[in-house]
């Protein structure tokens, strides 16, 4: 009977599973990057910087989507970017490299979307765009 008790306090210490993070429009979130995945994400104010160790993230609807990262991890990325739309469609979008340096970094697509996902980061040596 002890196993029946113990059971549901395992499934609170497991550790979370990395996962893509989904940014909506208007948001900004701060997080890690733990096996290729976002970690230890929050939200935070559009003019909050990135602590030693994390990228800034911000979603925008300007001329389409617009994503403004910023990278205090000092290792470049590449990452995988979705748009989801109002209706629910998730379409993959090109992204460039994130840089290593703490400049902001700009991806835009002409179409509209309400949120962002991303991804399947991975350190890079090269860089795109």
């Amino acid at each position: 009977m002890r196993a029946i008790f113990l059971a549901p306090l395992l499934a609170v210490a497991a550790p979370a599973v990395a996962a893509p993070l989904t940014i909506h429009v208007g948001e900004t979130w701060v997080f890690a990057i733990r096996d290729g995945q976002p970690a230890n994400a929050h939200k935070a104010a559009p003019s909050a910087s990135p602590a030693k160790g994390q990228v800034r993230a911000t979603v925008s609807a300007l001329g389409g989507t617009t994503m403004t990262l910023t990278n205090a991890i000092g290792v470049a990325f590449t990452f995988r970017a979705e748009l989801i739309g109002a209706d629910g469609k998730i379409t993959a979008a090109r992204s460039c490299t994130l840089p290593s340096t703490t400049r902001q970094a700009f991806e835009s697509w002409p179409q509209r979307a309400v949120a962002v996902r991303i991804g399947s980061f991975k350190p890079t040596a090269g860089g795109s765009c």
